[in-house]
Protein backbone atom coordinates (compact mmCIF):
# COMPACT_ATOMS: atom_id res chain seq x y z
CA UNK A 1 0.00 0.00 0.00
CA UNK A 2 1.09 3.55 -1.02
CA UNK A 3 1.69 6.00 1.73
CA UNK A 4 1.29 9.93 0.34
CA UNK A 5 1.13 11.67 3.50
CA UNK A 6 2.16 9.58 6.99
CA UNK A 7 0.11 12.35 8.64
CA UNK A 8 -3.23 11.56 6.60
CA UNK A 9 -2.80 7.45 7.51
CA UNK A 10 -4.52 6.24 10.24
CA UNK A 11 -3.91 9.78 12.02
CA UNK A 12 -0.31 9.53 11.78
CA UNK A 13 0.08 6.58 14.38
CA UNK A 14 2.22 4.19 13.48
CA UNK A 15 0.94 1.43 15.60
CA UNK A 16 -2.52 1.79 14.14
CA UNK A 17 -0.60 1.68 10.29
CA UNK A 18 1.08 -1.28 11.52
CA UNK A 19 -2.57 -2.71 12.94
CA UNK A 20 -3.81 -2.13 9.64
CA UNK A 21 -1.74 -3.87 7.49
CA UNK A 22 -1.36 -6.74 9.78
CA UNK A 23 -5.01 -7.01 9.75
CA UNK A 24 -5.85 -6.72 6.11
CA UNK A 25 -2.91 -8.71 4.51
CA UNK A 26 -0.49 -5.65 3.22
CA UNK A 27 3.02 -6.77 3.76
CA UNK A 28 4.69 -3.88 1.72
CA UNK A 29 4.36 -0.13 2.92
CA UNK A 30 5.69 2.78 0.17
CA UNK A 31 6.61 5.61 1.73
CA UNK A 32 6.83 9.16 -0.07
CA UNK A 33 10.15 9.81 0.85
CA UNK A 34 11.28 12.94 -1.54
CA UNK A 35 10.09 15.10 -3.89
CA UNK A 36 12.47 16.36 -6.55
CA UNK A 37 15.58 17.60 -4.82
CA UNK A 38 14.05 17.45 -1.38
CA UNK A 39 14.09 15.26 1.14
CA UNK A 40 10.57 14.45 2.79
CA UNK A 41 11.25 13.95 6.47
CA UNK A 42 8.60 11.56 7.16
CA UNK A 43 10.89 8.80 5.85
CA UNK A 44 13.21 8.66 8.89
CA UNK A 45 15.12 5.35 10.39
CA UNK A 46 12.04 5.70 13.88
CA UNK A 47 9.42 4.58 11.02
CA UNK A 48 11.24 1.79 9.04
CA UNK A 49 12.17 0.65 12.21
CA UNK A 50 9.00 0.14 13.55
CA UNK A 51 7.10 -1.41 10.34
CA UNK A 52 10.75 -3.37 9.71
CA UNK A 53 9.81 -4.54 13.64
CA UNK A 54 6.57 -5.77 12.75
CA UNK A 55 7.88 -7.35 9.93
CA UNK A 56 6.65 -4.89 6.55
CA UNK A 57 8.49 -4.45 4.32
CA UNK A 58 9.55 -0.47 3.72
CA UNK A 59 9.87 0.95 0.13
CA UNK A 60 10.50 4.35 -0.41
CA UNK A 61 9.23 6.53 -3.41
CA UNK A 62 10.09 9.79 -5.05
CA UNK A 63 8.15 12.13 -7.60
CA UNK A 64 10.84 12.70 -10.38
CA UNK A 65 10.77 16.28 -12.55
CA UNK A 66 14.12 16.06 -14.40
CA UNK A 67 15.44 19.88 -13.94
CA UNK A 68 18.17 18.41 -11.40
CA UNK A 69 18.47 14.73 -11.61
CA UNK A 70 21.63 14.82 -10.08
CA UNK A 71 20.00 16.27 -7.13
CA UNK A 72 17.29 13.89 -6.93
CA UNK A 73 19.65 11.41 -7.25
CA UNK A 74 20.96 11.81 -3.97
CA UNK A 75 17.61 12.41 -2.02
CA UNK A 76 16.71 8.75 -3.80
CA UNK A 77 19.83 7.27 -2.44
CA UNK A 78 19.66 9.16 0.75
CA UNK A 79 16.21 6.85 1.88
CA UNK A 80 18.40 3.50 0.97
CA UNK A 81 20.61 4.59 3.69
CA UNK A 82 17.69 5.36 6.15
CA UNK A 83 17.16 1.41 5.88
CA UNK A 84 14.08 1.15 2.99
CA UNK A 85 14.41 -2.05 1.04
CA UNK A 86 13.50 -1.23 -1.99
CA UNK A 87 13.12 2.08 -3.91
CA UNK A 88 10.37 3.36 -6.04
CA UNK A 89 10.55 5.95 -9.33
CA UNK A 90 7.47 7.81 -9.83
CA UNK A 91 8.37 9.68 -13.18
CA UNK A 92 5.69 11.56 -14.81
CA UNK A 93 4.12 14.14 -17.39
CA UNK A 94 7.57 15.98 -16.55
CA UNK A 95 10.00 13.95 -17.58
CA UNK A 96 8.58 12.95 -21.14
CA UNK A 97 11.32 13.71 -23.33
CA UNK A 98 14.02 14.29 -20.78
CA UNK A 99 16.23 11.21 -22.03
CA UNK A 100 19.99 12.90 -20.50
CA UNK A 101 18.57 13.65 -17.25
CA UNK A 102 16.65 10.26 -16.96
CA UNK A 103 20.04 8.88 -17.93
CA UNK A 104 22.15 10.99 -15.50
CA UNK A 105 19.39 9.98 -13.00
CA UNK A 106 19.86 6.20 -13.14
CA UNK A 107 23.70 6.68 -13.38
CA UNK A 108 23.71 8.88 -9.98
CA UNK A 109 21.52 6.60 -8.23
CA UNK A 110 23.18 3.28 -9.35
CA UNK A 111 26.40 4.67 -8.56
CA UNK A 112 25.10 5.67 -5.25
CA UNK A 113 22.75 2.65 -4.18
CA UNK A 114 24.24 -0.46 -5.91
CA UNK A 115 23.45 -2.23 -9.08
CA UNK A 116 21.71 -4.57 -7.12
CA UNK A 117 19.14 -2.84 -4.88
CA UNK A 118 15.75 -3.49 -6.24
CA UNK A 119 14.18 -0.23 -7.90
CA UNK A 120 11.01 -0.05 -9.39
CA UNK A 121 9.86 2.72 -12.22
CA UNK A 122 5.69 3.48 -11.18
CA UNK A 123 5.06 5.23 -13.98
CA UNK A 124 1.95 6.11 -16.51
CA UNK A 125 0.72 2.36 -17.53
CA UNK A 126 0.00 3.45 -21.26
CA UNK A 127 3.35 3.28 -22.95
CA UNK A 128 1.77 3.66 -26.30
CA UNK A 129 -0.21 7.34 -24.73
CA UNK A 130 3.29 8.44 -24.20
CA UNK A 131 5.96 8.22 -27.00
CA UNK A 132 8.36 10.70 -25.56
CA UNK A 133 8.81 9.23 -22.02
CA UNK A 134 12.22 7.89 -21.54
CA UNK A 135 11.09 4.24 -20.42
CA UNK A 136 13.86 2.72 -22.03
CA UNK A 137 16.07 4.66 -20.00
CA UNK A 138 14.32 3.90 -16.93
CA UNK A 139 13.71 0.66 -17.60
CA UNK A 140 16.54 -0.22 -19.53
CA UNK A 141 20.28 -1.44 -18.51
CA UNK A 142 21.62 -0.59 -15.56
CA UNK A 143 18.42 1.01 -14.23
CA UNK A 144 14.98 -0.27 -12.82
CA UNK A 145 14.31 -3.65 -12.72
CA UNK A 146 10.78 -3.81 -11.77
CA UNK A 147 7.69 -2.16 -13.26
CA UNK A 148 5.22 -0.61 -11.59
CA UNK A 149 2.25 0.72 -13.64
CA UNK A 150 -0.27 3.13 -12.06
CA UNK A 151 -3.35 0.83 -13.36
CA UNK A 152 -6.12 3.04 -12.25
CA UNK A 153 -8.69 1.70 -14.46
CA UNK A 154 -11.96 3.97 -12.81
CA UNK A 155 -9.26 7.31 -13.22
CA UNK A 156 -8.75 6.03 -16.94
CA UNK A 157 -12.66 5.51 -17.49
CA UNK A 158 -12.05 1.61 -18.49
CA UNK A 159 -12.57 -1.47 -17.08
CA UNK A 160 -10.55 -3.67 -14.66
CA UNK A 161 -9.71 -5.89 -17.84
CA UNK A 162 -8.79 -3.93 -20.38
CA UNK A 163 -6.40 -1.79 -18.05
CA UNK A 164 -4.66 -5.10 -17.99
CA UNK A 165 -5.15 -6.00 -21.38
CA UNK A 166 -4.42 -2.85 -22.85
CA UNK A 167 -0.81 -1.87 -19.96
CA UNK A 168 0.64 -5.52 -20.31
CA UNK A 169 0.64 -5.09 -24.23
CA UNK A 170 2.87 -2.36 -23.79
CA UNK A 171 4.93 -2.84 -21.26
CA UNK A 172 6.18 -6.59 -21.45
CA UNK A 173 8.75 -5.42 -24.16
CA UNK A 174 10.82 -3.60 -21.75
CA UNK A 175 11.72 -6.84 -19.95
CA UNK A 176 10.72 -6.76 -16.50
CA UNK A 177 8.91 -7.87 -14.37
CA UNK A 178 5.22 -5.82 -13.85
CA UNK A 179 3.66 -5.16 -10.56
CA UNK A 180 0.55 -3.61 -11.15
CA UNK A 181 -0.68 -0.81 -8.84
CA UNK A 182 -4.40 -0.18 -8.56
CA UNK A 183 -6.26 2.28 -6.96
CA UNK A 184 -8.20 2.64 -4.17
CA UNK A 185 -9.23 6.38 -4.58
CA UNK A 186 -12.27 7.42 -6.11
CA UNK A 187 -13.99 4.90 -4.15
CA UNK A 188 -13.83 2.58 -7.14
CA UNK A 189 -15.68 -0.14 -5.05
CA UNK A 190 -14.79 -3.56 -3.51
CA UNK A 191 -16.08 -5.55 -6.24
CA UNK A 192 -13.72 -4.17 -8.75
CA UNK A 193 -10.43 -3.73 -6.09
CA UNK A 194 -10.92 -8.00 -5.51
CA UNK A 195 -11.52 -8.65 -9.56
CA UNK A 196 -8.01 -6.30 -9.99
CA UNK A 197 -6.41 -9.09 -7.31
CA UNK A 198 -7.71 -12.12 -9.39
CA UNK A 199 -6.49 -10.33 -12.67
CA UNK A 200 -3.48 -10.10 -11.23
CA UNK A 201 -3.59 -13.70 -10.54
CA UNK A 202 -4.08 -14.39 -14.21
CA UNK A 203 -1.44 -12.45 -15.43
CA UNK A 204 1.22 -13.97 -13.24
CA UNK A 205 0.47 -13.51 -10.24
CA UNK A 206 2.41 -10.69 -8.70
CA UNK A 207 1.16 -9.21 -6.25
CA UNK A 208 -0.65 -5.31 -6.92
CA UNK A 209 -0.11 -2.58 -4.76
CA UNK A 210 -2.56 0.55 -4.09
CA UNK A 211 -2.70 3.75 -4.21
CA UNK A 212 -3.76 5.22 -1.69
CA UNK A 213 -3.39 4.61 2.12
CA UNK A 214 -5.32 7.54 3.12
CA UNK A 215 -8.09 7.45 0.67
CA UNK A 216 -9.01 3.59 1.19
CA UNK A 217 -12.20 3.27 3.32
CA UNK A 218 -13.39 0.44 5.55
CA UNK A 219 -14.65 -1.87 3.02
CA UNK A 220 -11.98 -1.32 0.70
CA UNK A 221 -9.71 -2.52 2.98
CA UNK A 222 -11.42 -5.53 3.42
CA UNK A 223 -11.62 -6.30 -0.32
CA UNK A 224 -7.71 -6.05 -0.21
CA UNK A 225 -7.34 -8.63 2.14
CA UNK A 226 -10.34 -11.34 1.27
CA UNK A 227 -9.66 -14.75 -0.01
CA UNK A 228 -11.55 -15.04 -2.35
CA UNK A 229 -9.94 -13.00 -5.07
CA UNK A 230 -6.77 -14.62 -4.60
CA UNK A 231 -7.75 -17.34 -7.17
CA UNK A 232 -7.23 -16.16 -11.67
CA UNK A 233 -10.60 -15.24 -13.54
CA UNK A 234 -12.69 -18.46 -14.11
CA UNK A 235 -12.76 -18.81 -18.48
CA UNK A 236 -10.20 -16.03 -18.73
CA UNK A 237 -7.77 -17.11 -21.68
CA UNK A 238 -4.33 -14.95 -22.00
CA UNK A 239 -2.89 -14.64 -25.20
CA UNK A 240 1.11 -13.08 -24.91
CA UNK A 241 1.46 -10.50 -27.47
CA UNK A 242 3.79 -7.51 -28.52
CA UNK A 243 2.89 -4.45 -30.07
CA UNK A 244 3.56 -3.71 -33.85
CA UNK A 245 5.99 -1.52 -35.19
CA UNK A 246 6.49 -0.21 -38.99
CA UNK A 247 7.37 2.39 -41.24
CA UNK A 248 6.29 5.66 -39.69
CA UNK A 249 5.96 4.05 -36.02
CA UNK A 250 8.00 6.31 -33.72
CA UNK A 251 8.53 6.80 -29.90
CA UNK A 252 10.24 5.10 -27.18
CA UNK A 253 8.79 1.85 -28.29
CA UNK A 254 11.03 2.50 -31.75
CA UNK A 255 14.13 3.52 -29.39
CA UNK A 256 13.70 0.00 -27.42
CA UNK A 257 13.58 -1.60 -30.85
CA UNK A 258 16.39 -0.02 -32.28
CA UNK A 259 18.51 -0.95 -29.19
CA UNK A 260 18.36 -4.06 -29.84
CA UNK A 261 19.00 -4.59 -33.42
CA UNK A 262 22.12 -2.75 -32.73
CA UNK A 263 23.13 -5.23 -30.33
CA UNK A 264 22.43 -8.02 -32.47
CA UNK A 265 24.85 -6.15 -35.14
CA UNK A 266 22.85 -3.58 -37.06
CA UNK A 267 24.75 -0.55 -38.00
CA UNK A 268 21.63 1.88 -36.88
CA UNK A 269 21.08 5.23 -35.30
CA UNK A 270 19.15 4.98 -32.23
CA UNK A 271 15.99 8.06 -33.12
CA UNK A 272 12.83 6.76 -32.30
CA UNK A 273 11.75 7.21 -35.92
CA UNK A 274 10.90 3.55 -37.97
CA UNK A 275 12.23 5.16 -41.16
CA UNK A 276 14.00 3.23 -44.33
CA UNK A 277 17.04 2.54 -42.59
CA UNK A 278 15.15 0.41 -39.48
CA UNK A 279 13.16 -0.92 -41.89
CA UNK A 280 15.80 -2.33 -43.70
CA UNK A 281 18.05 -3.69 -40.32
CA UNK A 282 14.75 -5.14 -39.25
CA UNK A 283 14.49 -7.75 -42.85
CA UNK A 284 18.18 -8.41 -42.66
CA UNK A 285 17.21 -9.14 -38.80
CA UNK A 286 14.32 -11.27 -39.83
CA UNK A 287 16.03 -12.60 -42.55
CA UNK A 288 19.25 -13.95 -40.60
CA UNK A 289 16.24 -15.62 -37.32
CA UNK A 290 14.43 -17.39 -40.10
CA UNK A 291 11.35 -15.02 -39.98
CA UNK A 292 9.53 -13.65 -42.70
CA UNK A 293 11.61 -11.29 -44.11
CA UNK A 294 9.55 -7.96 -44.18
CA UNK A 295 10.19 -5.02 -42.58
CA UNK A 296 7.66 -5.65 -39.60
CA UNK A 297 8.38 -6.09 -35.93
CA UNK A 298 5.40 -8.62 -34.79
CA UNK A 299 5.26 -10.61 -31.66
CA UNK A 300 7.92 -13.17 -32.97
CA UNK A 301 10.14 -10.64 -34.01
CA UNK A 302 10.03 -8.80 -31.32
CA UNK A 303 10.61 -12.46 -29.19
CA UNK A 304 13.28 -13.01 -31.21
CA UNK A 305 15.01 -9.15 -31.01
CA UNK A 306 14.53 -9.36 -26.97
CA UNK A 307 16.61 -12.16 -26.60
CA UNK A 308 19.71 -9.84 -26.74
CA UNK A 309 20.57 -7.84 -23.98
CA UNK A 310 19.91 -3.97 -25.74
CA UNK A 311 23.01 -1.58 -26.16
CA UNK A 312 22.98 1.19 -23.51
CA UNK A 313 22.58 4.86 -25.53
CA UNK A 314 24.58 7.23 -22.89
CA UNK A 315 22.24 10.26 -23.71
CA UNK A 316 24.78 12.44 -21.29
CA UNK A 317 27.44 11.74 -22.32
CA UNK A 318 29.58 15.28 -22.41
CA UNK A 319 30.86 16.08 -25.86
CA UNK A 320 34.82 15.24 -26.53
CA UNK A 321 37.11 18.44 -26.40
CA UNK A 322 37.38 19.61 -30.25
CA UNK A 323 34.46 16.98 -31.64
CA UNK A 324 33.29 18.03 -34.50
CA UNK A 325 29.73 16.81 -33.78
CA UNK A 326 28.24 16.87 -30.37
CA UNK A 327 26.48 13.81 -28.95
CA UNK A 328 22.99 13.30 -29.30
CA UNK A 329 21.05 13.97 -25.80
CA UNK A 330 17.55 12.51 -26.78
CA UNK A 331 16.07 10.34 -29.71
CA UNK A 332 14.72 12.66 -32.71
CA UNK A 333 11.19 11.08 -31.16
CA UNK A 334 11.63 13.00 -27.69
CA UNK A 335 9.98 16.08 -29.43
CA UNK A 336 6.59 13.95 -29.86
CA UNK A 337 3.57 15.07 -27.83
CA UNK A 338 1.77 12.72 -25.65
CA UNK A 339 -1.76 11.42 -26.87
CA UNK A 340 -3.46 11.36 -24.38
CA UNK A 341 -2.77 11.85 -20.49
CA UNK A 342 -4.56 8.42 -19.34
CA UNK A 343 -4.44 9.34 -15.31
CA UNK A 344 -3.47 12.84 -13.79
CA UNK A 345 0.17 13.67 -12.41
CA UNK A 346 0.16 13.64 -8.98
CA UNK A 347 3.03 15.40 -6.45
Amino acid sequence: MWVWYVSRSEGGSIGAIVARAKRNDVGTVYVKSGDGGSYWSQFNRGLVNALHGAGLSVCAWQFVYGDAPLAEARVAAATVKRGADCFAIDAEADYEGKYAAADRYVRALRARVGETFPISLAAFPYVDYHPSFPYSVFLGPGGATYNQPQMYWKTIGTSVRTVYEHTYLYNRIYGHPIYPIGQTYEAPGSASIRLFRRFAASYGGLPPSWWSWQETNGQEWGALGADSALQPVTGYRLEVVHPLLKRKSSGDMVVWAQQHLVAAGADLPVTGLFGRQTARAVRLFKEEHGLPANGVIDTDTWNALLAYTPVRVQWARRARPNARALPARRPLSADLPAKAYEIPTKR
